[in-house]
């Protein structure tokens, strides 16, 4: 705005004036912060302003010193601002979309009032007014800033209102790209998205066009009316009843056949009707792509008339093409409305051709879409989808997804039909083709409430969508993967897609949702059956961290579910071992420990979840660092303190968690620190509980513990009773595992008189006895009752009690142990080898003599056959004689075993055969039964008490020419290398052996 110079001092007094000019500014001030579209601008505009009020309160202070200049250029000055006033108040009524159409004007009122005021500061004498340096110096500051003030439109806005000049000119856009417009325009005047208020605002801004029509503003109106025009095909511009009220209007007018072009719809070149007419400088009107082509190829005269034409002359025929697609536009209209009775009614191939055509509309043109939309195809097409033929549906999708595309009108239609969208989820199941086409579909439809509230709801969908998420497909993976992403707005889904192996939003809502929605996703977790992939996947995606933060935030219904939670998880191994690295064993046993009255079946989901994480210990790889579940000592006596404080769960979890431990890599010094706080005691008295779930598991830990124990504490705290309680399990239990438990435990008690005295005087030869007679068996439990009861019936056969030796010879143990040798396990036949090496030893004194020859021999009983061995009459029952039982070639045969052990028991019980008188004919026995090659092969045994046994023995053998002989020659070498390579003792046997050999004299210095 120019600025006039006032000529003549107004009649109002200064001071009057300045007055005004503050009051406007403050008003500027103030409702700049109400304008309702470019606020920022207005907003910067005020607070220059605000910088002039120190200067003009100045002047007012000083109104004696006015002059005629002085007047003049404070009229003009409160000119201007009452202008910027008189702007910003009309930014504060007007509507918002009239105002963004208007942004340039604004912008150039506001640049054009910043500068104007500046200038008007300029003409103030300042320097003669005797005003403060500051403020003279600020205002310099304020004028200069207000002088190279820019306002522009913002990128945005100017974006918008170049499609707006854009679409006005092409008057083909269609409802897609008004639609767009509309959401652009939305976002740039900071209004919702919703269709209801763009209706308001663009109803409002058509009321503008009448205010400018008052103002007799024609060419506001004009411009205003193309902006309605273009907008109006904007679904949020009209409602859809009237948009269906508009077209059925106009198709009834049309009749029901479809016209024949007029002449003057061909191109005369092509014979087409034409799509762009255009006109020449002759007048004639040609397609324009035929017209320019005639041109291109050197023509410059009519194809009509054959006169001359100017060839850069090429003017659109508007009016034609307006006719011609008027045409077609009531020719398209009669045949969507002829269509659709064929769609329910013809033959499959017939709807099939239908369906293709009814598609190639609706790809034409927004316009065809919606005229099909009126037309009220959907629940057609729906109902289509229960078509067997594949062409026919992956048809009908197509044509779904163009009308889904379009806008909420088509989805609020779709949701309206009945099972439309379980009808369009059972295509996610078939072809290639159809599957894509249904996941684009879906997609779309998702972004509508109402249908996404449906979508999840649908049977199977979910999975069917996880299931693609992870196909070769990768645009179907994709939009399947973004469609979960539009579902996880609710719990269910996020639930459901869970249940199908999709935890992605489940981990999320975990880590970041609200206290109410962590609760839902850890119960699900908890109530979930997860396979081991499952799990692993869970702890790889970073489910530990939330819920260990739960169980040491969380309340205690929260502490419950998440507990929950980690045991589901914790039953895999390999999650139970980065659980503990991880420190949640801490977190557990802090609830287990202080949780004591609030809530017993917490402690009960936590010790269960302990028990796995302890399960986990036992599996770990050996080539690892071990991973220890309890590292101190107070844990553990704690721990194991809750037995007698708890009620049978918790106990079962205990005990349960140190029969873990007594099996893992720590087991030793779990079982030491155990003794240390009298675990056998505490045990020994459990085992005398009569609960179902407490007393196996007692009996178990109690095993575990008296394996390998301090004898000197098993003796203190075992006695009769314990026996007898032991024994009575063995009798009256159900539980495969606590009797073979128990039987291990009598099994693994010191060899003691008074424990052995207290199992004979309990039946406990009968009652151990009676599991060796059950035959062959392939059941662990089993085959290992049978370990723990050869294992027991050691204490009956003690060299030094012949009483009871023969109590147990009596029981036909003997025949029992010989027949284990050949189809026990590795440690059965060690354990019958000790207890027949036993039987054994006590040979030489029980071998009765036999008797001499009386009377006549030809009137004498067949006098009897003297033992091989201890060269008396012997038995099974009365001497034990390994001979009689036939336990030689089973004993030669364990020799084969690969564990050092087991050939070392059964060497023992061979070598009780060649004691002391017993030499020549023993070895005879053995060379018999092929004994002698094994011992031969053990002088290269990595056992040095095997070897050592073998020396000593073979020493002996071969002082017996015959055998030495025989067997010398294969076992020379290995006895050179025990010369240079055995311990001491080892080097003298050798040498001795290789003595009797005559590989060396017997003052060789190995002696």
């Amino acid at each position: 705005m120019a600025i006039d110079l006032v000529t003549s001092a107004s009649s109002v007094p200064a001071s009057e004036v300045l007055s005004q000019i503050i009051e406007a500014i403050l008003e500027v001030t103030t409702t700049a912060n109400n304008v309702i579209f470019k606020k920022e601008s207005f907003k910067q505009l005020a607070a220059y302003l605000e910088r002039i009020v120190p200067l003009l309160k100045e002047l007012k202070r000083k109104e004696g010193g006015n002059s005629e200049s002085l007047n003049n250029a404070i009229e003009i000055l409160n000119r201007e601002v009452k202008a910027t006033k008189q702007l910003t108040l009309e930014c504060t009524k007007r509507n918002k979309l009239y105002l963004l159409m208007k942004c340039r004007g604004i912008d150039k009122r506001l640049q054009d009032a910043s500068r104007d005021i500046s200038q008007a500061l300029s003409l103030l004498p300042l320097t003669s007014l005797e005003l403060s340096s500051n403020i003279i110096e600020d205002i310099g500051k304020v004028q200069g800033n207000m002088q190279t003030a820019e306002f522009k439109a913002a990128v945005a806005e100017e974006q918008i209102l170049e499609k707006i000049e854009s679409g006005i000119q092409d008057e083909n856009i269609n409802r897609s790209y008004a639609n767009n417009l509309m959401v652009l325009i939305a976002e740039a005047v900071g209004i919702p998205n919703e269709r209801s208020v763009l209706r308001k605002e663009f109803e409002d801004f058509k009321s503008e066009i009448e205010n400018a029509r008052l103002r007799k503003d024609l060419a506001e109106a004009m411009q205003m009316d193309q902006i309605i025009s273009l907008l109006e095909r904007a679904d949020a511009a009209s409602s859809p009843r009237g948009r269906e009220i508009k077209y059925f209007t106009k198709r009834s007018s049309l009749g029901s056949q479809p016209l024949e072009p007029l002449q003057s719809f061909y191109c005369p070149i092509t014979g087409d009707v034409m799509v762009d007419p255009v006109e020449t400088s002759t007048g004639q009107t040609f397609e324009r792509c035929a017209i320019s082509k005639w041109f291109a190829e050197g023509n410059n005269i009519c194809p009509l008339t054959v006169t001359p034409l100017d060839t850069s002359i090429l003017r659109p025929n508007k009016t034609l093409r307006q006719s011609i697609e008027e045409w077609k536009d009531r020719n398209t209209m009669i045949t969507i409305a002829s269509m659709k009775s064929k769609l329910m009614f013809e033959e499959e191939e017939e709807v099939l051709h239908c369906l293709k055509q009814l598609k190639e509309l609706c790809e034409q043109s927004d316009v065809h879409r919606e005229w099909v939309i009126l037309e009220n195809y959907i629940p057609v097409l729906i109902q289509l989808l229960a078509s067997k033929n594949h062409d026919l549906r992956t048809c009908v999708l197509a044509i779904l997804h163009n009308f889904a595309k379009d806008g909420d009108d088509a989805k609020e239609r779709i949701a309206k039909v009945d099972n439309a969208i379980s009808s369009i989820v059972r295509s996610l199941g078939r072809r290639v083709e159809e599957r894509r086409l249904a996941v684009v579909l879906l997609l779309e439809l998702s972004k509508y409430d109402l249908l996404r509230n449906c979508i999840g709801k649908v049977q199977g969908c979910i999975l069917l969508l996880v299931t693609m998420s992870s196909g070769d497909d990768n645009q179907s993976a994709r939009d399947a993967e973004e469609l979960l992403e539009n579902l996880s707005f609710s719990d269910q889904n996020i639930i459901q897609m869970a249940r199908a192996n999709y935890f992605k939003h489940l981990l999320q809502r975990l880590s970041t949702g609200s206290e109410d929605v962590k609760m839902t996703m850890a119960t699900a977790l908890a109530e979930m059956v997860l396979t081991d992939h499952n799990k692993v996947v869970l702890l790889e995606g970073g489910v530990l961290a939330p819920l260990l933060h739960l169980v040491s935030h969380g309340d205690i219904q929260m502490k419950k579910v998440t507990v929950r939670a980690l045991q589901n998880l914790s039953s895999l191994p390999r999650n139970g071992l980065q659980m503990i690295r991880e420190g949640a064993v801490g977190l557990l046993l802090e609830v287990l420990f202080h949780h004591s009255s609030s809530s017993s079946s917490l402690r009960e989901q936590v010790a269960a979840t302990i028990k796995h994480l302890a399960l986990s210990t036992v599996l770990q790889e050996c080539n690892k660092t071990p991973v220890r579940l309890l590292e101190s000592k107070e844990d553990i006596f704690m721990l194991f303190s809750l037995i007698n404080v708890t009620g049978p769960d918790v106990q079962q979890n205990i005990l349960q968690i140190f029969q873990a431990l007594c099996q893992c890599p720590s087991a030793t010094d779990i079982k030491t620190k155990l003794a240390q706080c009298s675990a056998i005691q505490v045990l020994l008295q459990l085992c005398k509980h009569n609960d179902k779930k407490v007393r196996p598991n007692v009996v178990k830990l109690l095993f575990l513990l008296v394996n390998d124990g301090d004898e000197a504490t098993i003796l203190e705290h075992v006695d009769q009773k314990c026996i007898e309680t032991l024994l009575t399990i063995i009798q009256t239990s159900d539980d495969e595992e606590e009797v073979t438990s128990a039987m291990g435990i009598i099994s693994n008690l010191p060899e003691n008189p008074q424990i052995t005295k207290w199992l004979l005087d309990t039946d406990g030869i009968p009652t151990i006895f009676s599991f060796l007679q059950r035959g062959r068996c392939n059941d662990p439990h089993k085959v290992q009752l049978v370990e723990n009861a050869v294992g027991a019936i050691r204490h009956f056969i003690a060299p030094t009690k012949l009483e009871w030796q023969k109590r147990a010879a009596e029981a036909d143990i003997i025949p029992v142990l010989v027949h284990l040798l050949d189809y026990g396990t590795a440690l059965t036949k060690k354990f019958a080898a000790i207890s027949l090496c036993r039987f054994s030893e006590s040979s030489p004194r029980l071998s009765r003599s036999v008797s001499k020859h009386k009377g006549f021999w030809c009137l004498s009983a067949p006098p009897e056959t003297s033992c091989p061995i201890h060269g008396g009459i012997c038995s099974i029952e009365s001497s034990f004689c390994l001979v009689e039982a036939d336990a030689v070639r089973p004993l030669v045969r364990v020799l084969e075993e690969s564990d050092p052990e087991v050939c070392e028991a059964s060497l023992d019980a061979l070598l009780t055969l060649i004691e002391d008188e017993g030499l020549q004919s023993g070895s005879k026995v053995l060379e018999q039964a092929n004994a002698i090659p094994p011992m031969i092969k053990f002088l290269g045994s990595t056992s040095v008490r095997l070897q050592e046994k073998t020396l000593s023995a073979l020493e002996r053998i071969f002082r017996l020419p015959e055998f030495k002989q025989k067997y010398g020659p294969s076992a020379q070498t290995t006895l050179v290398d025990l010369t240079q390579l055995g311990n001491s003792s080892m080097k003298s046997l050798a040498a001795k052996i290789l003595a009797h050999l005559n590989v060396l004299h017997n003052q060789s210095t190995f002696f």
